[in-house]
């Protein structure tokens, strides 16, 4: 909201003059920053509810190492409502502690009241502060210990309440620690753009590249958990404890590696207090300290206790109309379940009379009208149900939008409505051995040859080449053209044309693929999809159509996560149990993947225009690849981890584990992908 981004400027502003950069923690007046606050109503957030607002100002604060306890004064204000307007006014600044531990408190010697909130009777005594003594340590501003004085107020408040203050404590240790681990990350991407070694900017090394990226990656994801976390709050939801104590999971291992990979890249530049970087490194690991101590999430109101318990990963709400369009999917579904598959035959009929895979397709070729975070819903509902209309969803994003752009009339009016019935089997003919995450050095030649042409090469890992009826042909037709990936062109090509063998090979995950020789197949020019050289365009039109899969491909994990912890909760329901180790292995890949979902719709939203929720559009799409890819290995290592000898022998989690390299090293690799996030951030190519 436009709002909030005016008030974080505004915090950014009143902080300019105090509190400039994190290395001003040396100098700076807390007491000074304390009464800016004050007068510019920073400590009235809480009776408003204004959890967006107060986020954005801890963030802000982050990125100055700066800890100002204003989610202690807006938590302070909700449970001792008749008390607010003295926080408000600075007349009481609390500082807020949890059940029964000791009384050190990281407020930047600013407040003059603690609040001991005990949450599991929901007792709350507000008491003065009689002395306060300077802890030496890692944090600075040093933490202080507190010796509490006389009773201001007490109360017992509601379990609701208790959970909302340490939802709110959680979540705003979590954006601070993300926000100041951000900021250095920022300082170490400028760098790697400036500092020279071996005769060439740091950045255009790999090894800095992927580092650079990974960092973006796992900053954008915890972002993404604190942005979601925020919008449960504000709307009341019952499920914003769990999103907040995820986004303070994924903060606790996040931020850690954020901060790494920038000092790595820094080097001994950062190493020195004369720079932020060494003020931001005390602060994020100060706050990992909260986060690992009595805001952890292990505790008995964490995240692996309340996935074990019955709860489920919070719903991400894409809005009135695809939530309607969500439970129409899943009515669909429910008519055509037999036993423990589909009917897939009447499935993709209803499909095609509701134009369910045309969405978002003109009126004249029977498209139905869709947001595209209908698609996302869609995809998301099919592969969470298994799956049951793959190879038509995946020939509807990957051929039919390309179709819709550069297909001639007679192309349309031959695929279009087999798409429209889920009933063209294609394959893509892309990888090659030359080729694979590079396309643009595809040999496979095709040669003019009167009206038609004459294609030649080979191309590997062909899935469902064998039970193809077409093929997506990527070949290249002007050998000498620059760039590399000018003198490409595409063709749709019959399977069953003389001069093409198929190889079948099993893949690790048991699915076949081929590899498929092509020898003299002459196909006529009405075959060729777009211009003559112009194919790069329409695989890119293609590929961009890709960014909805990969909702389905979250959809997918987030199924057999959920099979995974009902597994574990019938272990706990007769008796059995679940270590700590294996709990907090579970908290983090439901915070990875909750993650992963979050940067998908980021990357979906942004196909149509529509931004990528405070990230940059470029680099959406891999951010959200890699971060899937990578989560379905951690996921199927986890499951197999938690779930012990008997999940090998069952199907679905030997087949997860099998299948998930590919995620990894499917449509482009994750190190290709991370390159390409690098350069999306201004690093230069190697």
């Amino acid at each position: 909201m436009a709002e909030v981004e005016d008030f974080r400027d505004a915090v950014a502003g009143v902080l300019d003059g105090l509190w400039p950069a994190a290395v001003d923690v040396a100098t700076a007046d807390a007491a000074k920053v304390a009464e800016a606050a004050v007068q510019q109503g920073w400590f009235q957030l809480g009776p408003e509810g204004a959890a967006d607002y107060l986020v954005a100002a801890v963030r802000t604060l982050g990125r100055r190492a700066c800890p100002l306890p204003l989610a202690d004064a807006y938590v302070a204000s909700r449970l001792l409502p008749d008390r607010a307007g003295a926080i408000g006014a600075g007349e009481i600044r609390p500082a807020v502690v949890l059940d029964t531990g000791p009384l050190i408190v990281d407020d930047a010697g600013t407040s003059s009241h603690v609040l001991v909130v005990d949450t599991h009777t929901g007792a709350v005594s507000l008491r003065e502060i009689d002395v306060a003594e300077p802890l030496e340590g890692l944090a600075r501003p040093a933490w202080r210990r507190l010796a509490p004085g006389a009773v201001v107020a007490e109360r017992t408040v509601e379990p609701a309440a208790v959970a909302e203050a340490v939802a709110v404590l959680r979540l705003c240790v979590a954006a601070r620690a993300v926000a100041a681990a951000g900021r250095a990350h920022e300082l170490a991407v400028e760098h790697a753009k400036v500092r020279r070694q071996f005769g060439r900017v740091i950045g255009a090394f790999g090894a800095v590249q992927q580092r650079v990226a990974a960092g973006q990656i796992d900053l954008s994801a915890s972002e993404a958990l604190v942005d979601e976390a925020v919008g449960a709050l504000l709307a009341g939801r019952d499920d914003a404890p769990l999103a907040a104590a995820l986004a303070a999971r994924h903060a606790r291992t996040a931020a850690q590696r954020v901060l790494a990979g920038a000092q790595h890249t820094l080097g001994a530049v950062g190493f020195f207090e004369e720079h932020d970087a060494a003020w931001l490194f005390r602060r994020v690991h100060t706050d990992l300290t909260h986060l690992g101590g009595g805001l952890d999430d292990r505790r008995d109101d964490g995240v692996a206790a309340r996935l074990l318990a019955g709860e489920a990963l919070p719903h991400f709400h894409l809005g009135t109309r695809a939530e309607a369009f969500r439970d129409e999917v899943r009515a669909l579904l429910a008519r055509h379940r037999t036993g423990d598959g589909y009917d897939v035959e009447a499935l993709c009929q209803e499909m095609d009379d509701q134009s369910l895979l045309a969405l978002n397709w003109p009126p004249e070729h029977g498209g139905r009208a869709a947001a595209v975070e209908e698609q996302v819903v869609l995809h998301e509902e099919m592969k969470y149900a298994g799956g049951p209309v793959d190879r038509a969803m995946s020939a509807t994003m990957l051929i039919g939008h390309s179709l819709l752009r550069q297909g001639t009339p007679e192309q349309k009016a031959q695929f279009l409505p087999l798409l429209h019935a889920g009933q063209l089997a294609f394959c893509l003919g892309y990888s090659e051995p030359e080729a694979g995450s590079d396309l643009a050095s595809l040999r496979t030649r095709a040669v003019r040859d009167g009206d038609g042409w004459v294609i030649d090469g080979q191309k590997l890992w062909t899935t469902r080449g064998q039970t193809a009826s077409h093929v997506w042909l990527a070949v290249r037709t002007d050998p000498d053209a620059t760039p590399r990936h000018a003198g490409i062109t595409i063709f749709l090509v019959p399977m069953d044309t003389p001069g093409i063998t198929v190889q079948q090979h099993v893949a690790l995950s048991g699915e076949v693929s081929c590899t498929v020789f092509y020898d003299g197949v002459r196909v006529p020019d009405s075959a060729r999809v777009g211009e003559v050289h112009g194919g790069w365009k329409v695989v890119t039109d293609a590929l961009t159509a890709e960014r909805v899969v990969m909702g389905g491909v979250a959809a997918t994990l987030r199924r057999h996560f959920d099979e995974t912890l009902a597994l574990l909760r019938a272990r706990v329901a007769d008796g059995g149990t679940v270590d700590a180790l294996d709990r907090d292995r579970i908290a983090w890949v439901a915070a990875r993947l909750q993650a992963a979902r979050a940067l998908v719709l980021r990357a979906t939203r942004s196909m149509d225009g529509g931004g990528s929720g405070g990230g940059d559009a470029r680099i959406a799409g891999p951010m959200a690849a890699v971060l899937s890819g990578d989560l379905a290995e951690e996921l199927g290592r986890t499951c197999l981890d938690v779930l012990g000898p008997e999940a090998a022998l069952a199907g679905r989690y030997d087949a997860a584990i099998r299948v998930a390299p590919m995620y990894v090293i499917g449509g482009g690799t994750n190190d290709i992908q991370r390159g390409i996030i690098a350069r999306g951030l201004g690093l230069p190519r190697e």
